[in-house]
Formats: C-alpha cells, structure tokens, sequence
C-alpha cells in the first residue's frame, strides 16, 4: 500500500451511530442503494476532529449583501469598465466564494511575485500560506489610458452587465514570458491555458480588492452542484465528517478511480476516523477542447453514484468553479490548497496531476511522480495529508480493477485516457469491470453527440 503523509493528529472523538445524512445529487435521483452507517475498527492513531481552518484563519467571502446589491449596480455604471473574458468570470468566481482565501481580490504585483518565486504568500503576521498560480486580471494600453486616475473599476461580462468592483487598484506590467515560463517550466507554444488567456492578453494587470455584486451563476443546468466552500463545510458538518478527503479529477470516473476513492475511506476508518466524508470535485472551469465536457462528465457520475460504485452515503459530489492550467507539479498545490479552504483535511494525488502531454514533442510534459512529491513538501500545504496512491489498472484475474501488482504484470491491462476515448467512440465496450455499465452509456452517448448531422457539420465541446 502507498505510504500517507499524516500530518494532524490530534484527540480522538466518537460519533452516533444513528447519524442520519442526506446526498447532495439532484432531488430527482433515486436513493435507494443507501447504504447504513458502519464505523470501522479504532486504530492507534489518535485523530483530530473538526474542520481544518481556512489558509488565513478565515474563509474570504466576497460577494455584496443582498440590500446593497442595486446601489453597487448603480455604483458600477459610474466608474471605467474592464470587459471581462469567460475565463476572467470563472476567476471571478473562484475569488468570490474564498476558494483563493486569504486572496480579497486580483493580485497585485507583491502577491503576483510571491506567486511566481515562491509558490507561496507571507501573510501580515508572518505566516505562510500556499498559492502556486497566478489570479490576475490582464487588461489592454486601451483599458490603461480609460482608467486614467480613477482608484476603482467596473468589471462587466460580454453584454456590459456589472459582475463587480475593483477597489484600490494597482496597474503593473504584464511579462507574459515570465509568468509563462515559471507557471509551465517552458515557454513552447500551444500551452492550452496560456493559448486561451496569456498569448493575446493586454500588456497590464490590474490588481485590487473584489466587490462581486452577486454569487455567479452559469445557468447551465449544473449550478445545484455548485457549492462554494461554505456551503460545502455546512455540508460537512451536517453529516458529523471527522475527516474530509477530496479527489480532483477532469475525466469519466472508471472503477480504478472508485477504487482509491473506497480504499482510502477504508483506510482512513483503519486509522481511526468515525465518519471520513469523500468529496468529488470535478474540474469545473475552463478545460482544453479534446477533454470530455463539464455537462457530461456530470451525469456520468451521477450514473456512478446510481449505479452504486461510489456510496451517497459518505460522498458529496460538487463542482469546483477553477479552469485548467495543466500545469502539473505547480497546479496540483493551487488544486490542494483550495480544497484546504472547502474544509478538506486529506488530498487524494495520484499519477502526472494536472498533466498533459508536451505541446511540441511526443513525451509526457512533467515527470508523472512530482505532482505527489511537492504536495508532500510544498509551503503552506503542511496542514494537509498527502494521501498518494498506487496506480489502479484492469486485472484481468480479477475480471475488475485492481491495485497494480508488479510481481504479476502479464495480469494487468493499463487502459488509457486515449484508448478509453477510442472504445467510447467506436462503441466498444471495455472489459467486464472497467466502468459501471450506466456510466459508460453515457460516455458513449457523448461521443455519438460529436458525430456529423445531416448539413455536415459538427457539434463542438465548449468549455463549461
């Protein structure tokens, strides 16, 4: 079993054992695979119950009280506007509901250094807290020469609504090579993330302190799983978790990821804990073109959740509103860190996190054990427990997946991203045991959306 960096231990605390919960998932999905509450065995490690606090001490909440919402909106109206992108109102989001606490707003250029060089931001007091990707807000010599002496700013979406306020405002330069280089370790073109919000952005960022006139909504159809971290402790709190670990992924849930997540419960149950609540939080912001889209990764899992692999029970289900960076070993800190901030204690890291393959040569472009690596010894995630895992993969003994047994290899076939994609879209089913049947129909289903209609043309995936 792959070793747990266990880093809070603290005095144990028993929980009732006619706890009753409820699952965030649609009202309308059935509840009928309820499994009951068993604890597991006590083990000798003695364990610190509660919530962990939020990077800072507090969580950061930036949205305008309901009552103050119209005058802010007329506030807005009077002051020079900054246009905002998809991507800028994702991050807009993220600030919004504390998933950067202690973060008040876009960095100015202290905190963007300290990004940069440092993975990390000294708080007044001394301390530090992790923060290893730049939020910053790009604007234009156009955008520059309109602020002109004004101390505040407007930030409106595509059709001039006012999204929010930015107050004491700091204009630096933007050095798109720098923050480009230290964000990827390269500056080699066709870098996703960089393509979309870096390459053709303004020569100036614009930081300062967020007035969000209201929580951001999507309209999609998904903003029911969209739980800010608040609403994710008050969650947490209502099921009496004592533990809290979060497992990040971008991809269809297939049984070897149902298998670390039950794994670790188990163990965490082995250690001691009462009541450890999984979190499932899917990638929710921008994602490159070729990644199977926020909508159906969404109702691929709630098939998994239906179909039982995963338990309602002691899984909560939630979007988290970040894009991508793909930006291996420094995203996958920005990936724990935020979930610090929902309340999560444990952090579930595997192979090549926040990975992708190099724009420009036929190579992987990270080593695919640093991610886990730096977790265990970044600054400001010492309060966080690493738990890394051994790679899962389909045992064909087994008819199921399976831990990787490297005594036995010729009994393992490793199912890629790639190669699963290629079965989804030539309607292939897998091996007996990869994925649960309701969850793979899904998939399918994606896949055949994509196929030319009638005039020709294609439907393509956007990026939620």
């Amino acid at each position: 079993m792959a070793s747990l960096f266990l880093k809070t231990p603290g005095p144990s605390q028993s929980l009732p054992k006619t706890h009753k919960t409820h699952f965030v998932l649609p009202q309308n999905l059935p509840l009928s695979w309820r499994s009951k509450y068993r604890a597991g065995p006590a083990a000798a490690v003695r364990i610190r119950c509660g919530l962990i606090d939020p990077d800072g001490g507090k969580l950061v909440e930036l949205i305008v009280e309901e009552p103050q919402r119209d005058l802010k909106r007329r506030q807005a109206l009077s002051l020079p506007q900054i246009k905002l992108s998809k991507i800028d109102i994702q991050w807009v989001h993220v600030l919004s509901e504390g998933w950067a606490s202690p973060l008040k707003g876009f960095m100015r250029e202290s905190e963007f250094l300290q990004t940069l060089h440092f993975n990390s931001l000294r708080l007044g007091d001394g301390s530090v807290v992790n923060m290893s990707v730049p939020i910053v807000l790009a604007i234009d010599d156009s955008n520059k020469n309109n602020i002109g002496d004004s101390s505040s700013v407007a930030l409106v979406d595509d059709k001039d609504n006012p999204i929010a306020i930015l107050n004491d405002i700091e204009i630096y330069k933007h050095n798109k090579e720098e923050r480009t280089a230290r964000t990827w370790g390269t500056t080699a073109p066709g870098l996703p993330y960089a393509e979309q919000a870096i390459t053709h952005a303004g020569n100036w960022l614009i930081g300062g302190d967020l007035e969000v006139i209201e929580p951001i909504k999507y309209h999609d159809g998904l903003d029911r799983f969209r739980l800010s971290p608040a609403e994710l402790r008050d969650e947490f709190t209502r099921r009496n978790a004592d533990a809290v670990f979060a497992f990040q992924l971008r991809n269809p849930v297939h049984n070897g990821h149902a298998l670390l997540m039950t794994d670790t419960r188990r163990r965490l149950l082995e250690m001691g804990y009462k009541n450890p609540v999984l979190l499932l939080h899917p990638l929710g912001g921008y994602t490159k073109a070729d990644d199977v889209p926020l909508e159906w990764r969404m109702k691929q899992h709630e098939m998994v959740l239906e179909d039982g692999v995963l338990d309602p029970e002691t899984t909560v289900v939630s979007i988290f509103p970040s894009p991508m960076h793909y930006a291996g070993p420094t995203e996958v800190q920005w990936h724990a860190k935020a979930r610090i901030n929902a309340g999560a204690n444990f952090y579930i890291v595997g192979r090549d996190p926040a990975g992708m393959g190099h724009p420009l040569e036929k190579r992987d472009l990270y080593d695919a054990d640093h991610g886990k690596k730096v977790l265990s010894m970044a600054p400001g995630l010492e309060r966080l427990n690493i738990l890394p895992f051994k790679v899962a993969a389909y045992d064909k003994t087994q008819n199921g997946m399976a831990f990787f047994d490297p005594s036995r290899p010729q009994d393992f076939l490793f199912i890629s991203g790639t190669k699963m994609r290629a079965l989804a879209k030539n309607k292939e089913s897998p091996p007996d045991g990869f994925m649960c049947p309701g969850g793979w129909k899904v998939l399918v289903d994606y896949y055949d959306s994509l196929i030319p209609s009638e005039n020709g043309r294609v439907p393509e995936p956007v990026p939620v």
